[in-house]
């Protein structure tokens, strides 16, 4: 079985990468992420992806849009359900488009690792992508990894980034310090 593996950032990619390979599940890794914010940012990340996969040798195939105006025009509605409404959404049906398209036998996603993000969304969402593209979601709840995997991308000196990736994530990350901020203010 060969999958393409949408990969967010190469810490996220370690543990679900050496997993795949331990289940003698070929891959290759795919870079779609119009959601990052800042420009330096999305260019950090799939810089060092890129560094990441060449050293270990997996195939990585990059898609560049940076996408932040569309992004915005997309979640300015909805802030509080931008994740599945828009980020998951266009990233899995870009990757099963794509995967469908170059005959890969299925199509995951590295975002499956994060305790941080919406799980049960993410596999609703790689199952609808799986019916309309007509490509099968391979599912692996790589969660009990992240931890192991963080620490095999610390010591490999990748990247480690602070926030989930979009500009209002990056908001979320500081509330606490702006909410005291206000009060030391007042």
């Amino acid at each position: 079985m060969k999958i393409l593996l949408h990969t967010c950032c190469a810490p996220c990619s370690v543990y679900c990468i050496d997993r795949l390979k331990q289940m003698n599940i070929d891959m290759d890794v795919y870079w779609f992420n119009p959601n990052i914010h800042p420009y330096i940012e999305y260019k950090a990340r799939r810089d060092t992806l890129k560094e990441y996969t060449k050293m270990i040798g997996v195939n990585a195939i990059f898609e560049e849009d940076y996408g932040l105006r569309e992004f915005c025009k997309n979640v300015i509605g909805d802030l509080e359900n931008r994740c599945m409404n828009y980020c998951y959404r266009v990233r899995l049906e870009k990757t099963a488009k794509f995967a469908k398209e170059n005959g890969y036998d299925a199509f995951s996603t590295t975002l499956l690792i994060s305790p941080y993000q919406n799980h049960e969304g993410l596999k609703q969402v790689g199952e609808e992508m799986s019916k309309k593209y007509d490509i099968p979601f391979f599912y692996e709840d790589f969660r009990p990894g992240f931890r192991e995997g963080q620490a095999k991308a610390r010591k490999l000196g990748l990247y480690m980034q602070k926030y989930c990736g979009c500009v209002f994530s990056e908001e979320e990350r500081y509330q606490k310090q702006i909410e005291n901020d206000k009060l030391k203010e007042e």
